[in-house]
């Protein structure tokens, strides 16, 4: 198969789709890869490392993007629609249930869509959003305690406080991988941590590991409420896969928080479960609503691209591999790749993206015949 790797070029996203490791694997494997010049640059790793992989390096984007499946971190952007058309396998975050503009734009060109954050194991893991989802759970701390900094617009609160001083109060809702991780942290900078999850297994687990060392509640209306109007940091780390995240935090909820706490919203990438979060950039990260201040970068892990780009790889690669192997074949004979399954030959064939626009859904193996 003739496989491409184009460039990524959302704000500040220096992540790249395959490492010269993952290109070489495919090569010793009789494939062609077509890597766009300095693809990998923006994660120290350069043209020449994958020359010695056996890639071939391509001067345009146009040039990656002209191959049989592209391989790519973040998904398109309005300025690669162009690059989009029938038969073309795209294996990349999607994200779609945020995004009706590339659902539609996919779906019109026929494209073969396949999610990394919806691909998903037997056992309910999401092997290819994991990675992202720990680099981006520890990342919001560390940006929570420098955006409570008074330099950039918060409380002037120290995340573990000193003697006699008390430290940053940190609401964490959800405690999947991002609100563990976000935890683990915000534990160990010495903040008072407070976990909220509607499943009470994890709410056990988390208590169990952590001994006292942070507070579990169960997630209903009123226990955000009591704790959000505490913090000086919420992170936001709902995951619904494949669907819009809900709003635990409203519009008219801002009022009641202290003044110039911070929200991270690691959700933004699937809406967001903030009523007033919109989707930021690393260049202009922060808005305030209300006086609270408001960081919804949609790719957080963009900012250390070389941790986030051989950990994402190291879950990509064996997926790579069996798409560039057997095409479509691999997707029928795999249920993780058909949940992977977003778009195909102008069906959408995955149901919480059908649910969060109200649009038609294809059952994968239907649509692929």
């Amino acid at each position: 198969m003739l496989i491409g790797l184009p460039r990524e070029i959302k704000d500040n996203e220096s992540r790249v789709g395959m490492t010269p490791g993952a290109v070489k694997a495919l090569c010793r494997r009789g494939h062609r890869v077509l890597v766009e010049q300095n693809a990998g640059a923006g994660s120290s790793l350069a043209d020449a490392e994958y020359v010695a992989a056996g890639a071939e390096i391509v001067p345009e984007a146009a040039d990656a993007w002209s191959a049989e499946m592209v391989v790519k971190v973040k998904e398109p952007i309005h300025q690669e629609y162009g690059y989009l058309r029938p038969g073309l396998i795209l294996f990349t975050y999607l994200h779609l249930a945020a995004d009706r503009a590339l659902t539609e734009a996919l779906l019109a060109a026929n494209v073969t869509g396949i999610a990394y954050e919806t691909v998903q194991t037997d056992d309910n893991m999401l092997p290819l959003l994991m990675p992202m989802s720990e680099v981006a759970g520890r990342m919001a701390t560390q940006v929570g305690a420098t955006y409570l900094q008074k330099t950039h617009g918060g409380r002037g609160v120290l995340m573990g406080g000193v003697p006699g001083v008390a430290p940053a109060n940190v609401a964490i809702l959800g405690g999947g991988t991002v609100g563990a991780n976000a935890a683990r942290v915000a534990v160990g900078l010495g903040a008072r941590v407070t976990v909220l999850d509607i499943n009470h297994d994890r709410l056990k687990y988390m208590d169990d590991i952590y001994r006292g060392s942070l507070q579990t509640r169960s997630s209903d209306e009123y226990n955000i409420e009591d704790v959000v109007y505490e913090a000086d940091l919420v992170i936001g780390a709902i995951l619904i896969p494949g669907g819009r995240a809900p709003w635990l935090i409203t519009r008219d909820m801002l009022r009641h928080m202290r003044p110039s706490s911070v929200i991270v919203d690691v959700a933004v990438d699937q809406g967001g479960c903030v009523e007033t979060t919109r989707p930021t950039t690393h260049s202009n990260p922060t808005y305030v609503v209300d006086g609270v201040v408001h960081y919804c970068v949609a790719n957080m892990p963009g900012a250390v691209p070389r941790t986030s780009t051989f950990a994402l790889n190291n879950q990509t690669m064996n997926y790579t591999l069996r798409l560039a192997g057997d095409g479509l074949d691999a997707v029928r004979d795999s249920r993780p790749l058909q949940l992977g399954l977003n778009t195909y030959n102008g069906h959408l064939t995955y149901q919480g993206v059908a649910e969060a626009f109200d649009m038609a859904y294809t059952p994968p193996l239907t649509a692929l015949g």
